[in-house]
This record gives C-alpha cells, structure tokens and sequence, in this order.
C-alpha cells in the first residue's frame, strides 16, 4: 500500500513538475537526443561490420564448422578417454 501511495505521488510531483518546467524538459531533451543517436549509430556501425567480418570468414572457408561425422567421431573419441580414467 506505500508503494502504491508514493508511486500516486511520484506521478503526481512528476506531472506538476513537467508542467512547470515544461521549457526546461525541452531543452533537456534537445541536448540528449544528439549524443544518444551518436552512440546508437556507433554502436550499431560496429554491430554490422563485425557481423560483415563474419560472413566474410563463413564465405572464404576459414573457421568453418567441421562436419557433423567428424565431430561426431572427436567427441566418441574424447568421451572413451574420459570413460577409461
């Protein structure tokens, strides 16, 4: 029941005060949305160029997932050893 008092009241101050300093909000945001699309941009610039990396490495056959027989076969291998210590 506080929570829910405090929370009725949290809203209420917050409401009053965006009202108030309406003008003040504004410019808030206006100097805020700049550097987050920046960031987001850059982060996202990253993102795709390492994912292009990737498919680059997938298409000239280097880190290549071996297949499946193979692998089938290492981890028998492996498993036999653990199994006989």
């Amino acid at each position: 029941m506080k929570t829910l008092i405090g929370g009725a009241i949290a809203v209420l101050l917050g409401v009053v005060g965006l009202a108030v300093w309406f003008g003040h909000f504004l410019n808030l945001l206006a100097g805020c949305i700049p550097p987050v699309l920046l960031l987001g941009g850059g982060l996202a610039l990253y993102l795709g160029f390492d994912e292009l990396k990737d498919s680059w490495k997938n298409k000239e056959g280097k880190d290549a997932p071996a297949d499946d027989k193979s692998r089938i076969a290492e981890l028998e291998k492996e498993l036999n050893d653990l199994k006989k210590n």
